[in-house]
């Protein structure tokens, strides 16, 4: 038997931790946060009873069968589409992208084949190859729907022009010629009946695990064989390389008496609007959204993290990157510590990708385990 510390109890601590102690190894779950869940803690809203998503919207999709099969064990999860609402110039409009979209906007009534050829028309053919966010929206649909849709939105969120963000970003957001508004493409979408809370303290409910809250790894001093650290891994290095950039988000919460908005999420796409969305909460469970009188909503903005922020989005751009790289090999000349999760590997990744990840290291770490001389690595995915 050997003793493992996990740093952080969001889902990639909460499944390595379940798997080592299942398998009979003494297992010490630290976050410095009072509850489980990381950034994707739901709590009931004091006021209203609403089940809440404390650190903004978390709506888990998946192409992965065994991520969506390994949820479920711990929770049930009530069908759920992600169907969002765009503010541009006082008009409403639907996201992503799709026939209804472009209709609404232009005036028109084309069917698809129609659509498409119009939008081939507007977009910028001579970018044979995107360079940049701005010019990826260009290449895909053209002037009027990048300045509507995208311009202002994406210097909110990032607080950068379109042209210093890497096209990556813009390449993973759905283009579509029929009137499907669903926003993920996965065939598997759903919500956690009791939250995303409840699921992790399943996963955690196992003997042989020690979850210590309120705690932060540094005060911790007890020796272990190995630490599987989930948290900023900058920060595990004391910064002595320097802060990597994140995006944080503050919100502001208000209530309002039945139903504010009418759908989960409404993004305002105007740069003079100094937020980037609403949610309104008691929408991400349609089950029970009709028996709260009140509702809960959250104002977010995004802004550059400071010292004492929470990380949400890592910035990744050409200094981020180079200092990445250093940490890379620090972390690498680390002995009996892995790196994992989004913050452990400096990037942005989706729950369900965090999931399938946690679940091949798994499956990495009980080979490794088989052979007593072997050293766990220090990533199980390549950060860089």
């Amino acid at each position: 038997m050997k003793s493992f510390c996990v740093v952080g109890a969001g889902f990639s601590g909460a499944i390595i931790a379940r798997h080592l102690a299942e398998r009979g190894h003494k297992v010490t779950v630290v976050d410095e946060r009072p509850h489980m869940g990381g950034n994707c803690h739901t709590e009931r809203d004091a006021e209203t009873g609403v089940m809440v998503h404390k650190y903004g919207p978390h709506i888990f999709h998946t192409a992965d069968q065994r991520a969506w099969d390994y949820v479920q064990r711990f929770g049930k999860f009530r069908p759920y589409v992600n169907r969002v609402k765009a503010i541009s110039s006082d008009r409403v409009y639907t996201l992503p992208v799709n026939l209804l979209t472009i209709n609404q906007f232009f005036g028109t009534t084309m069917g698809p084949k129609e659509a498409r050829a119009f939008i081939e028309s507007k977009a910028d053919r001579s970018i044979k190859e995107a360079r940049s966010f701005e010019e990826q929206a260009l290449s895909m649909i053209g002037p009027e729907l990048y300045r509507a849709f995208f311009y202002g939105y994406t210097r909110k969120q990032w607080g950068l022009e379109p042209t210093e963000l890497p096209a990556s970003i813009l390449k993973r957001l759905p283009l579509r010629f029929n009137y499907d508004d669903n926003y993920f493409n996965h065939p598997y979408q759903g919500m956690p009946e009791d939250g995303y809370t409840a699921i992790i303290e399943n996963i955690l409910a196992v003997d042989g695990i020690d979850i210590r809250l309120g705690c932060s790894f540094e005060s911790l001093e007890e020796p272990y064989d190995h630490v599987f650290y989930t948290g900023p891994i900058d920060r595990y290095f004391q910064f002595r390389l320097g802060r990597l950039g994140y995006r944080t988000l503050d919100f502001e919460r208000f209530v309002d008496e039945g139903d504010h908005q009418g759908t989960a999420v409404i993004n305002y796409c105007d740069e003079a609007v100094p937020f980037t969305r609403i949610s309104e909460h008691k929408h991400f469970a349609p089950w029970e959204q009709e028996k709260f009188s009140k509702t809960v909503c959250f104002r977010e903005y995004s802004r550059l993290a400071g010292e004492t922020d929470i990380p949400y989005y890592p910035i990744r751009l050409v200094n981020e990157k180079k200092m990445l790289d250093s940490y890379i090999e620090l972390a690498k000349a680390e002995k009996k510590v892995s790196f994992l999760g989004r913050l452990g590997t400096y990037r942005y990744l989706d729950m369900d990708v965090t999931i399938t990840e946690a679940l091949a290291a798994c499956d990495q770490i009980d080979i490794v385990l088989q052979e007593d001389d072997t050293i766990l690595p220090s990533f199980f995915v390549d950060p860089a």
